[in-house]
């Protein structure tokens, strides 16, 4: 990697704006502020018959978790204590309508391990697992994660200004889990492109994992194309080339998909209480508790989808087989049960485990990995940039969108 690099301005902003048509499918345009609505909603009952956007007012035909199936009837939950119930669940609430089938269905992020469950779910996921454990953060950081910090901050460090949502935040996550396959910078925005062309992503995947079957490196890819599954009746095999495309389809969507918003929120609020960002700047510590913070009072993911294999009474509400419960993890990690004063952003609370990354078996795989691009990209922006502060000539930071949330620009000056 060249030690300074930028990308296309205009290719990224098309590819990672909210309000852009690429995000249209998950209500990228909702710019109103749903948790009003949401505690409104929670306080009357944990459980309502609806989608989630469709009880907080959003009129759009949504093509998201679980959407828009107009033939099963959705429901829609609100509490921390019936979302935990659902997420230990996942017999009663499965994360995919069908089984999936990595071997003969059509390779993508949604015929993945995400839409497995019991044994089939774990043996898959104990794949790749260790490589996103906490004890090997310090391997995606030294790796990719902060040479890539790094020479993004060398692009624009002499400029005074800077835009970096999609400038700094939504580069650092692609960069970083397309160098992990091998890809090249000059490449990398093509493939976050290609995600919806899944033959075309796989036609840039498949010559590098033939490569990595034949000459191992330190990469994801070879992780992949080392890695021994056993099946059910007790034999192992190494994984196929079309597991292995599912499995990078996955990691890609999830990988440079998620992060950049939620470094983008952490950003914005950090720039939003200047005093906060000073102390952050003095004691990186303190980053932490910021991090962990921003996750429950914002999560870039508001909500996910499950479906109901059995009719049941949940929390007040029966539920038939076949419906879709959509889980408002926005709505349960400001629920007065759990935290007190739950609507204020506190960087002092007291820490308690928030739904930010899911819950059960199919928490975030890449949750470690995902803290570790945050803390390392927001502690390079505070190394090398005195004076960061918003630009006062220039819009604010908004945060918009509803399964997908974010903030819009992010104009800063420095020096």
């Amino acid at each position: 990697m060249p030690e300074t690099f930028v990308l296309d301005r205009d290719r990224i902003r098309s590819l990672f704006d909210l309000r852009g048509s690429y995000h249209a499918r998950a209500g990228g345009d909702f710019t109103a502020d749903p948790y009003p609505v949401w505690r409104e909603l929670r306080e009357r009952a944990e459980v309502h018959e609806g989608t989630v956007h469709e009880l907080t007012g959003y009129p759009g035909d949504l093509h998201f978790q679980g959407l828009p199936v107009p033939e099963r009837p959705h429901y829609s939950a609100f509490s921390y204590a019936a979302l935990e119930d659902a997420y230990r669940d996942p017999g009663l609430f499965a994360s995919s309508p069908e089984p999936v089938d990595l071997e003969d269905g059509a390779p993508s992020a949604a015929n993945s391990m995400l839409s497995m469950g019991g044994d089939r779910h774990r043996r898959y996921r104990a794949l790749v697992q260790p490589s996103f454990a906490p004890a090997r953060a310090r391997w995606w950081i030294m790796n990719w994660i902060e040479r890539t910090a790094r020479a993004l901050v060398d692009g624009f460090a002499a400029d005074g200004h800077a835009e970096l949502n999609t400038g700094f935040c939504a580069a650092i996550p692609v960069l970083t889990i397309t160098s992990s396959f091998g890809i090249p910078v000059d490449r990398a925005l093509d493939m976050r492109d290609a995600l919806r062309r899944p033959a075309e992503l796989i036609g840039m995947i498949a010559p590098i994992v033939a490569a990595r079957r034949e000459d191992p490196q330190d990469d994801l890819i070879t992780v992949l194309t080392r890695a021994e599954i056993t099946d059910e009746d007790g034999t192992s095999h190494r994984l196929s080339d079309a597991e292995i495309h599912s499995f990078a389809l996955l990691l890609l969507a999830a990988g440079s998909g998620t992060t950049w918003k939620q470094m983008g929120i952490v950003l914005a609020i950090l720039l939003q209480r200047p005093d906060l960002l000073a102390a952050v700047r003095e004691d990186r510590a303190l980053l932490k508790p910021v991090i962990d913070e921003a996750l429950r009072w914002m999560p870039t993911d508001p909500a996910f989808a499950r479906y109901v294999t059995r009719d049941t009474d949940f929390h007040g509400t029966r539920l038939p087989e076949g419906a879709v419960l959509h889980l408002c993890l926005g709505a349960a990690n400001r629920d007065p049960d759990r935290w007190e004063r739950p609507e204020e952003f506190d960087a002092a609370r007291r820490y308690r485990p928030s739904l930010a990354f899911g819950s059960g078996e199919h928490i975030c795989m890449g949750m470690h990995v995902a803290r570790a691009e945050i803390a390392t990209g927001v502690g390079a922006l505070l190394d090398r940039l005195p004076g960061l502060r918003l630009d006062p000539d220039r819009e604010p930071p908004r945060f918009i969108g509803m399964y997908e949330r974010g903030v819009t620009e992010i104009p800063v000056l420095f020096g």
